[in-house]
């Protein structure tokens, strides 16, 4: 397991999404109010980033901009196709205003 601090809350606007790379894995992260969310960045049904993507604050979701699949962002669930298989999703908190990554060995990873 390894823990990451990426970068205070107020650098990611409420709504938007944004992503990293740690660890070689491509990493979106999404804020709704004061959460944040932490999923795979590579939509399951085309190689297209999800940060790149429109985010849904009521559904609590992120659809892909290229096909309008959409991903649950809790779970990284797909809610409508084109989609069929689950994006990585990751453990992600705010410590002290910051936002803070788990990597853990067995992250549920569907790709």
């Amino acid at each position: 397991m390894s823990v990451h601090d990426l970068f205070a809350i107020d650098e990611i606007d409420p709504g938007t999404a944004r992503k990293v790379v740690l660890e070689g894995r491509e990493i979106a992260l999404i804020r709704l109010g004061d959460d944040v969310y932490a999923l795979g960045d590579t939509c399951s049904h085309d190689d297209v980033s999800l940060s790149e993507g429109f985010v849904e604050e009521d559904e609590c979701a992120i659809e892909c901009s290229k096909h309008g699949a959409l991903f649950d962002l809790k779970t990284g669930e797909p809610l409508s196709l084109p989609a069929v298989r689950a994006v990585p999703v990751y453990a992600v908190a705010v410590v002290d205003g910051r936002v803070e990554l788990t990597i853990e060995q067995a992250a549920k990873e569907s790709q």
